[in-house]
């Protein structure tokens, strides 16, 4: 099996579950706001990256009237996420390069940054089995991370509407 039949399902699975994430930050949201579901999903769409949504929860978490235990339960779990999301980000914002047979050789960071009259581009990574390997263990994480915030949920008494 090439490194692409492998890869692709790989990337579908680390997005279906940071799609899992992401609504579960919505009940994150209903939570340390105090507020509805509707109002939630409102904040959550109107803000349009998932680091803006992070950032959202953790300054609810870290407000005063957020109890230290919650604190320091949320602020853990969105830390992790953010280090699991450099990953999930590199795969969804990257171009793939192939070599002459069509085999998939890297990764290039789809980002484009100027210094004075230079111009560089984003990092240029090789897709080998050590690469495939640290997928497999963010796509592991992020499965463990989701059902933490689900216990934190439940325990929290948040009504999923």
């Amino acid at each position: 099996m090439s490194r692409i039949e492998v890869l692709l399902p790989m990337i579908g699975k680390l997005n279906y579950c940071w799609t899992n994430t992401e609504s579960l930050l919505i009940y994150l949201i209903v939570y340390l706001m105090q507020c509805s579901k509707e109002a939630a999903i409102i904040v959550f769409l109107t803000l349009n990256t998932t680091r803006a949504r992070l950032d959202l929860v953790e300054r609810l978490a870290k407000m005063s009237a957020t109890a230290a235990s919650d604190r320091t339960a949320v602020l853990d779990l969105t830390a992790r996420l953010k280090l699991e999301g450099k990953i999930r980000n590199k795969y969804n914002h990257s171009i793939f390069d192939f070599d002459e047979n069509g085999e998939l050789e890297s990764t290039q960071l789809m980002r484009i940054a100027e210094f004075g009259d230079e111009i560089k581009y984003g990092k240029l990574e090789e897709v080998d089995n050590l690469e495939i390997e640290k997928l497999a263990k963010t796509i592991d994480s992020i499965i463990v991370i989701n059902q933490e915030l689900w216990r934190f949920i439940r325990v929290a008494g948040i009504k999923k509407i």
